[in-house]
């Protein structure tokens, strides 16, 4: 969907070098006065057109007549060209805005006024700029109703889980085992949806600027130590080998607890898509004030067209494996990195496995 608003936002008109022609400005004024010029003289010029005339009051009153005549005519001839003019530069534009705000106000952001190509003035910017505005408007509601319809669907799921579970402990003749299993499954279920919350907070925070990154020495070495002990139980459980590369005390600057998020999103995912019996790998090298580190694992692997959507939220390429996460994690290890000023690659085929670099 983010691609959709950068669409949009390329779709925009481009700005050409028009005459301009302003509608407050002094040349306006000037035309006025010019045309109050022209009739005044005209008018003078036929009052006085037969000067050979003895100025009689008959003669006077003759060019009276004639000369109210042609200052009527001739100003009802200017006031009419002004109002068309008014018309067509100021009141119609005007017009068309309010229209297009009004429907904007009510939801509707699909409305696009026509532009002018030629003589354009202060209206037409004004206009260029809601055309811009609504469509980076819908761009940012089709998103909006994109993360309502994922996030309903992503607490729908545990929630269903744990709905189904509970109901079936209800049930008087059920073996303590079988109880077991319903509660650590409710259990399971109960912690990813408190996952999910969690990122989906931490992500709408860190997407509003809400969360300020501080930028202190920490060692690197020892917090990435610490996340992957974390994990301890996973790969034991799963039977996985972990190969590790990680040089001593290595010292960065950032964030500390925001980059915490980003080692934990990625371990969870390479122990998660590993299967029992594989292997994951860390490396971490400091190399001219850049650290790098590494995350493989010889899982599931993804296609191109995953990676280029893996990065945004609640993305999943492969459906089969949509019930291991909710896909937030990589869009939230992406906005960290992002407002840290790190950066994320990833290399990846399917059926062998994935590799995730950041750089900090």
């Amino acid at each position: 969907m983010s691609e959709e608003v950068e669409r949009n936002s390329k779709n925009s008109p481009k700005e050409k070098k028009h005459f301009t022609f302003s509608v407050f400005s002094f040349r306006n004024y000037a035309f006025v006065f010019l045309g109050v010029c022209i009739v005044t003289t005209v008018s003078i010029i036929v009052f006085f057109w037969d000067a050979d005339l003895p100025f009689s009051k008959k003669f006077l009153s003759v060019r009276a007549i004639a000369g109210f005549i042609n200052v009527f005519v001739m100003s009802f001839i200017f006031t009419l060209i002004i109002r068309l003019h008014r018309k067509i530069e100021i009141e119609r534009p005007i017009k068309q805005l309010l229209n297009a705000t009004e429907s904007i106000r009510q939801g509707d952001f699909s409305v696009q006024i026509p532009r002018r190509k030629h003589f354009r003035n202060e209206i037409d910017v004004v206009i260029d700029n809601i055309n811009l505005m609504a469509r980076e408007l819908s761009g940012v509601e089709t998103l909006r109703l994109d993360f309502i319809s994922n996030v309903s669907h992503e607490l729908k799921t545990p929630l269903s889980v744990i709905q189904n579970y509970a109901t079936m402990l209800q049930e008087p003749n059920l073996h303590e085992e079988t109880r077991l299993e319903y509660a650590k499954s409710i259990t399971a279920a109960s912690r990813n949806l408190t996952t999910l919350i969690t990122n989906i907070l931490r992500l709408n925070k860190l997407e509003n600027q809400q969360i300020f990154p501080e930028r202190k020495e920490f060692n690197l070495s020892e917090q990435i130590t610490e996340c992957l002990l974390d994990f301890e139980q996973i790969w034991e459980d799963k039977n996985i080998s972990l190969e590790t590369d990680i040089d001593d005390s290595i010292l960065a600057k950032g964030d500390s607890e925001l980059l915490s998020l980003v080692w934990h999103n990625l371990f969870s995912n390479a122990f998660k898509f590993t299967p029992d019996g594989g292997k994951v790998s860390v490396s971490l090298k400091k190399s001219g004030g850049l650290c790098q580190i590494k995350v493989s694992d010889s899982g599931c692997g993804m296609g191109e067209e995953t990676k280029k959507h893996i990065f945004e939220k609640f993305y999943q390429g492969d459906r089969s494996h949509a019930q291991k996460g909710n896909g937030l994690g990589l869009a939230l290890v992406k906005r960290i990195l992002d407002i840290t000023g790190g950066e994320v690659e990833v290399q990846s085929k399917e059926g062998e496995g994935s590799e995730f670099s950041v750089l900090i």
